[in-house]
């Protein structure tokens, strides 16, 4: 009863906005509901603030919740018997997490940086989806897209060099951080990283040493500009492809 206990803190719990102001709203798996419906799941549901570095699930648990990100980053990291941890994937806004018609947590879940969340309740959410085909068919979508994306992430931590990694890392962060949805990323486009070097690390199991020479390495080809230690701006997202 632990994640109950912690997410339930009034300090954190925050009213349900209007839906049609949700910045993820066409990507949510709420996208297809009629208002009648997002009436009906908001009541089963509530808005959550999670402050960078806590967890919202862990792993082996009991699956008391999902949720979907509204703002912010996440983790999704699996250990060893000896303590170690893989971070196994990221959750970017618009991201479904959590185990539907499940009973355990299959990863910890935690923020990277300060995160909004819609929370439900598992088994009144999967009571609802039962009733509600077009959120079940969304989920199965979005289970699918999230199985594509783990193996592209079995790719990138398994096969690809330094350099690789980093060139990926930075076209998925682009393209998953675009604001409101939007899917034609132009091929100059400039976006702020939400968390430092030393987690692009941590999240491509290199060094920061490692990191910044390839960040380096990558402004002075050309292919990225880097205003400030946050900001990249990708100057040749064809170039940058090929270098992925």
């Amino acid at each position: 009863m632990l994640q109950l206990h912690r997410l339930n803190n009034p300090s954190n719990v925050i009213d349900m906005n209007q839906c049609s102001a949700c910045l993820i709203r066409n990507r949510a798996i709420c996208a297809d509901l009629d208002a009648s419906e997002l009436d009906a799941l908001n009541k089963i549901g509530h808005q959550q603030q999670i402050e960078r570095g806590r967890s919202l699930m862990w792993e082996g648990e009991d699956a008391h919740l999902v949720a979907n990100v509204i703002d912010g980053v996440m983790k999704l990291t699996s250990s060893l018997e000896d303590g170690r941890e893989q971070i196994v994937g990221l959750v970017y806004p618009s991201d479904f997490i959590g185990r539907p018609y499940g009973t355990t947590s299959a990863q910890t879940v935690t923020a990277i940086t300060d995160t909004k969340l819609c929370v439900f309740p598992r088994s009144a959410f999967d009571d609802f989806a039962k009733s509600h085909p077009r959120l079940e068919h969304k989920l199965l979508d979005k289970t699918l897209s999230e199985l594509d994306r783990a193996r592209q992430w079995m790719l990138l931590l398994g096969r690809k060099s330094a350099s690789e990694k980093i060139a990926s890392f930075l076209l998925e962060m682009s393209e998953r951080l675009a604001e409101k949805g939007c899917t034609d990323i132009p091929a100059r486009s400039s976006f702020e990283l939400p968390f430092g070097r030393q987690q692009v690390a941590d999240i491509l199991g290199l060094t920061i040493e490692t990191v910044s020479r390839q960040f380096t390495r990558l402004k002075k080809q050309g292919l990225i500009d880097l205003p400030d230690r946050r900001t990249v701006v990708i100057l040749d997202r064809e170039a940058l492809a090929v270098e992925a």
